[in-house]
């Protein structure tokens, strides 16, 4: 029987598949909290279960490939799966460092991790090089949670420094969400990586039924929506998935969906040149969130080979953001991070496979 990897757990399936269930609690730590590298090191686990475990087990169901780092600090790593194919991830650090003027720490560094939930992706959106490739398959749970494992062990960031996570790497983390619910689980758990569901956003492209799905979990964690177009005659164009799930079963899907008092659902907007960065399309969004504790980001499009979308002018992004604030919606413009790397989803993998 070939191994698998331990990471595909929640701890209390590992419980119930090494006895005594108490070792299962004993791993997770050695695992996540102590971020080591081999069985042999879990010092207080009895010598023949270590070598059970190796004969059953791995630790490393991902490897790192490559790494680019930004000047502005943002890292995107290509990482390589077991099977030879391979992911993206990206390291965002939103707030540095900061201490007062006797050199008191206030806070750590923050940083966003941006992972991928599938290898590829069914969606096709015209505008995301991800989809170009297809889909292959899915990520399990433990290809998953190692993308902030590994990451944080490569960034020596400390096994209680909480770090946010964004499912909104290569795929669409509803396509995929049995695996994805078990990688919130291990995320959250205390003895896991301790992230709470707060924490944690699901970005989706707007599969409104499985939107439904996530609400009934009750997981605790938040939404955002890759909207992008304000009518579905656009939306289309850009996403094909919008003649399944048209704007309507999105926007009814997430006035059911549970959030946080304190928080908003997130509608994501890129804005692209000439398509839909005009004041009419503005006025839409405004009519379209009406009535939902929602957020707009605006994200400038980011220009890769083969695509025929222009980056906007900051003046309209900045006149859009302007009338949407002027008319009650909440709205940010996302900071451009990682442009002189291969900052667009799937860039870097697809210009690793042409060398």
């Amino acid at each position: 029987m070939s191994k698998i990897s331990i990471l595909d757990f929640t701890k209390e399936e590992l419980s119930v598949k090494i006895k005594p269930s108490f070792r299962a609690k004993q791993i997770y730590e050695w695992v996540y909290k102590k971020y080591v590298n081999s069985f042999k090191d879990m010092k207080n686990i009895p010598n023949d279960l270590r070598e059970k475990l190796e004969e059953d087990y791995y630790l490393d169901p991902l490897k790192i490939a490559t790494i680019e780092q930004s000047n502005d600090g943002s890292k995107k790593y290509l990482f390589l799966l077991k099977d030879g194919k391979t992911v993206e991830s990206v390291l965002l650090p939103m707030k540095k460092e900061k201490t007062n003027e006797e050199g008191k720490l206030l806070h750590h560094t923050r940083y966003t991790i941006c992972i991928s939930s599938q290898v590829g992706c069914k969606i096709g959106c015209s505008f995301c090089l991800t989809g170009k490739s297809g889909f292959l398959r899915n990520l399990t749970p433990g290809e998953i949670t190692s993308q902030v494992l590994m990451i944080k062990k490569d960034n020596d960031i400390a096994q209680n420094r909480r770090v946010n996570i964004v499912f909104m790497g290569m795929g669409e983390p509803l396509d995929n969400l049995s695996n994805v619910q078990k990688a919130i689980n291990i995320f959250s758990d205390p003895l896991g990586l301790s992230i709470s569901p707060r924490r944690q956003t699901i970005s989706t492209s707007g599969l409104s039924t499985q939107i439904k799905k996530l609400g009934n979990m009750n997981l605790g964690v938040l939404l955002a929506i890759s909207l992008h177009a304000v009518d579905d005659e656009l939306r289309e164009q850009l996403m094909p998935i919008n003649k399944a799930y048209n704007i309507k079963s999105i926007i009814d899907a997430v006035k059911e969906f549970p959030i946080d008092a304190r928080k908003r659902v997130m509608f994501e907007y890129l804005v692209i040149k000439n398509l839909n960065d005009d004041i009419k399309s503005a006025k839409k969004l405004v009519k379209l969130l009406n009535g939902i504790k929602a957020k707009a980001n605006l994200i400038f499009f980011n220009p890769h080979a083969g695509s025929s979308y222009e980056r906007p002018e900051v003046k309209d992004v900045l006149k859009f953001q302007d009338y949407l604030l002027k008319h009650g919606v909440l709205c940010t413009i996302r900071e451009s991070k990682g442009l002189d790397i291969s900052a667009a989803c799937g860039q870097l993998k697809d210009r690793e496979e042409k060398k």
